[in-house]
């Protein structure tokens, strides 16, 4: 090589050192080093909202409200983590109603994987962690994790791995403080606080043995994107009366026949969605087919970012806005309506009656706002739903996500546990409050 030949070939290795160092481009092959978060795939938040279902499973208190709200924070501090290396996103954070002190992002680049994974370890450490039944357990899990996928781009330089890292920690350290401030932080030790159900014809009588689930849910929890608890709040269910000719009387005598005549069908279905303490809840099953999506589609991680920021925002809200129908109506269960109007023997024999009002359907609420979320991303996509094979339970196939989530929502009238109107005007809720969080600046229009 001539003395000119080594000083070109040598200009040439230092400007490619420089290009990495300052995030030009990428020169480990198709991994990436500072590539953008497009060009990565979703295996670490797909691996994260995985772990949350056996932590949900694991960790006593993390109801369904408790499980949104850890979702949003999870799909928050995800995306946050990797939005600068998302072409022409913004960041959601500054348009929440919370108080996010997100650190800045270093103009030298990121290795977009490293920084989701210690996002994400990092607040789910506060969320299933501080304070929680199996908060050793939960954080050796998430460690152990963590340090897994640190381990998979050892290849990353020093000077990008550990400023990759930093930045995620911080972005999830900064997202789990503003949690510390919404009104629910360590809900899942509060689930069942002092209440007493208004008494009157028609209200919600807890079963015996019963106490009302976060009954000040809607009042405590500051919403992230709806203006209060009452937004998208449907008019309300037909008028309560005990009269055979009354709306009301029809819908508690379909239950009531639904549930003495169910087909096969109908019994697999509300068993598979079910969802019922012991599992991994309605809520983790919703988030559970986006997560199937994600994977089915072999999303990138910019795609996975943007789902579950919108899709667990939300839920979030759509809870909130469920649990203040819930006890503002404070309608009767048709479990109660049925043994005093029609028939005392009747017992739902498929599931327990919760222990909260009837209308709206929860069920049906938060898996309309997951529904309608999955619409920006894979509409008419088909899948396969594996979210019980753990418990034995056969997959089902659907031609896409509303199939799913429509067949949950009908599930509950099979369960005997839901009114018609409960269902459907729940379906509408979750489908509104959806659409505030699609209405957000996500993308520089």
């Amino acid at each position: 090589m001539s003395q000119m030949e080594r000083a070109l070939h040598t200009s040439a290795s230092a400007i490619a050192v420089a290009a990495v160092s300052w995030g030009l481009f990428s020169c480990e092959g198709t991994l990436g080093i500072l590539g953008p978060a497009k060009s990565y795939d979703a295996h670490i938040p797909i691996a994260y909202f995985d772990k949350t279902l056996e932590l949900t499973l694991n960790t006593a208190g993390f109801t369904p409200p408790v499980q949104s709200r850890a979702y949003a924070y999870m799909g928050i501090a995800l995306y946050e983590a990797v939005r600068p290396g998302m072409a022409g996103y913004n960041s959601i954070a500054e348009q929440l109603d919370r108080d996010f002190d997100l650190p800045p992002a270093h103009r030298a680049g990121y290795n977009w994987p490293l920084a989701a994974n210690a996002a994400l370890a990092e607040v789910m450490r506060g969320l299933w962690g501080e304070a929680t039944s199996n908060a050793a357990n939960n954080i050796a899990d998430i460690n152990a994790m963590e340090a897994a996928f640190e381990a998979e781009y050892s290849q990353v330089p020093a000077v990008v791995r550990d400023r990759s890292i930093e930045y995620g920690r911080a972005v999830g350290a900064a997202v789990f403080t503003a949690s510390l401030n919404d009104g629910g932080h360590q809900s899942y030790l509060t689930n069942f606080p002092p209440y007493t159900p208004p008494a009157g014809p028609g209200l919600w009588v807890p079963l015996p043995g019963q106490t009302a689930l976060q009954p000040y849910w809607h009042v405590q929890l500051k919403p992230f994107v709806i203006s209060d608890a009452s937004a998208c709040a449907p008019n309300g269910p037909p008028q309560f009366s005990e009269a055979q000719a009354s709306e009301f009387y029809a819908e508690a005598v379909e239950v009531y026949e639904v549930g003495n005549n169910l087909t096969p069908e109908q019994l697999a279905t509300a068993i598979f969605w079910a969802d019922g303490p012991g599992t991994i809840w309605g809520t983790g099953h919703s988030m559970n087919v986006a997560t199937q999506l994600l994977e089915q589609h072999g999303a990138s991680l910019d795609t996975a970012a943007h789902l579950y920021a919108q899709a667990g925002i939300a839920q979030a809200d759509s809870i909130i806005g469920c649990w203040y129908s819930k006890y503002t109506v404070n309608l009767i269960r048709p479990l109660t309506y049925i043994n005093d109007v029609i028939d005392p023997s009747w017992k739902s024999s498929l599931m327990p009656t919760p222990p909260f009002p009837e209308y709206t359907s929860a069920h049906s609420v938060q898996s309309a706002a997951v529904g309608r979320s999955l619409d920006d991303f894979y509409t008419g996509a088909a899948f396969t739903d594996h979210s019980h094979d753990a418990r034995g339970f056969a997959a089902r196939a659907y031609a896409d996500h509303w199939e799913a989530f429509e067949e949950t929502a009908i599930s509950r009238l099979y369960g005997g546990i839901h009114f018609r109107a409960a269902i459907y005007d729940g379906i509408d809720q979750g489908k509104c409050i959806a659409d505030r969080v699609r209405a957000l600046n996500w993308t520089r229009r």
